[in-house]
């Protein structure tokens, strides 16, 4: 057998170029297949195909063909977040754009460990996330997977300023990864404070932090997973600045509207906040990972700080090398700044905008046809691009049933929220090229699935 050919030096583009062919066919092969938003049948004939696609998974010998085979599996069972019937999560379908250049870092797979391993993606990186912190009314940011390491970062960040008696204070609201970072961390038992209406609850928050001794650390959010709500940042903010608590605010959802001249003013008071989550696989477009933790003070960084002499040793800082280590808990790091990047300058910030706007006045007109249906209750009027509903008369045990069964036959992608005692569907509207019959035709497959 010859010697597989690299994806960059001399023959990179040109080997490449073959095999971009097979996977683009493959993909349209698995989409024709899968026939909808969802594979059909539920995990059994997925994990059937799956098996007969993969075969040995550690075979003696090779086959040329298994870059279409399993792409076209994969495609095939895969949940298509551009299919305007998948809603369910903030799972957002990816632009070309920042998936080609997606694989331009893959093929030169700079690692951000190093600056004589990423010479141009840490000066890109550095660059990207500067300006990205400073259009959230903040000083410098971290490029993350997610939400979740965000959180956990700006925890870990909060600990190592104010020592490990630190307590989080969040809302009943909170993503369930800020009690769990709380955990892994080592910090007390996390005080949860109410969020009867879904936001955290100004006046249970300052009665909360006048109990407690500190340090404390409040976590705000901005855009709820289950129902796309924002806590009330001003308020909370004045709070903290009142008992002297540190603010993170985790906006992985929300942090989107930034971009939007219209939908903007509903993240004021995020200005406020000592450390932000953001993310951009959610309202931003990008494939996962493209996760960020903004800071207010950059010398909160310098907790992150670690010596290696084959990465960063001192004579090379000192000599100019950038010292690339405090820049994430992590070691290889890919760099998924350059789709960031090349979104940004490919559509601007109205281009975003733009795409913020379409997806919030997709949710409006969703609500609109929701309440206009006897049959059907709307939790309320969207804030982001969340839309909670239910059918009227069934029990939750009902609305569950249906959620499942759209999902086994593979037509149609639901979410399921609980709030105030009941279960509603959910729907995370993420895909600008939704059309309104698009959502007509999703509440009529609720509607037709529903017991009578």
């Amino acid at each position: 057998m010859s010697t597989p050919p690299l994806a960059s030096g001399p023959e990179g583009t040109r080997a490449l170029r073959a095999l971009l062919g097979v996977v683009l066919d493959a993909l349209a092969e698995g989409d024709r297949a899968r026939g909808g938003p969802l594979p059909a049948g539920g995990p059994g004939p997925v994990d059937a195909r799956i098996r007969e696609a993969l075969g040995d998974a550690l075979p003696e010998d090779g086959d040329p063909g298994a870059l279409a085979t399993l792409v076209r599996g994969l495609a095939e069972g895969s949940a298509d977040p551009a299919d305007p019937l998948c809603a369910a999560h903030l799972h957002c379908p990816p632009l070309a754009v920042a998936v080609a250049a997606d694989l331009a870092a893959g093929a030169l797979n700079p690692s951000l460990d190093s600056w004589d391993q990423a010479p141009a993606a840490s000066a890109l990186e550095a660059r990207v996330t500067r300006a990205l912190a400073r259009h959230a009314g903040l000083a410098d940011a971290l490029v993350t997977t997610g939400g979740t390491e965000s959180n956990q970062l700006a925890l870990l960040l909060a600990r190592e300023r104010h020592g490990p008696a630190l307590r989080l204070v969040c809302g009943a609201n909170a993503h369930h990864s800020l009690p769990r970072a709380a955990w892994l961390l080592g910090l007390p038992e996390p005080v949860v404070v109410p969020a009867p209406a879904g936001t955290l609850d100004p006046a249970a928050l300052d009665a909360a932090l006048t109990a407690l001794p500190g340090p404390l650390l409040v976590a705000a959010t901005a855009g709820t997973t289950d129902a796309g709500l924002i806590d009330p940042l001003p308020d909370i903010a004045a709070r903290c600045a009142a008992h002297g608590a540190r603010l993170h605010v985790d906006a992985a959802y929300g942090g989107g509207l930034l971009f939007s001249e219209r939908h903007r003013a509903k993240l004021a008071g995020l200005d406020a906040a000592d450390t932000v989550t953001l993310d951009l696989h959610k309202l931003g477009w990008q494939p996962v990972a493209a996760g960020l933790l903004a800071v207010r003070d950059p010398d909160d960084l310098a907790a992150l700080h670690q010596r290696a002499d084959y990465l960063n040793a001192d004579d090379d800082t000192e000599a100019g090398l950038p010292d690339l280590l405090g820049r994430s808990l992590r070691t290889s790091r890919r760099p998924d700044v350059l789709k960031v990047a090349v979104t940004l300058r490919t559509l601007g910030r109205r281009g975003l905008g733009a795409l913020v706007d379409r997806v919030c006045a997709l949710a409006e007109e969703f609500a609109g046809q929701v309440a206009a249906r006897p049959g059907l209750a709307l939790y309320d009027r969207p804030v982001i691009s969340t839309v909670l509903f239910r059918p009227t008369r069934a029990t939750d045990d009902a609305v569950a049933a249906v959620r499942r069964l759209l999902l086994t036959d593979g037509r149609a992608v639901l979410g399921r929220a609980r709030l105030d005692g009941r279960l509603w569907l959910k729907t995370t509207l993420l895909n600008p090229h939704t059309r309104p019959d698009d959502l007509a035709a999703l509440l009529d497959l609720v509607e037709g699935s529903t017991p009578r």
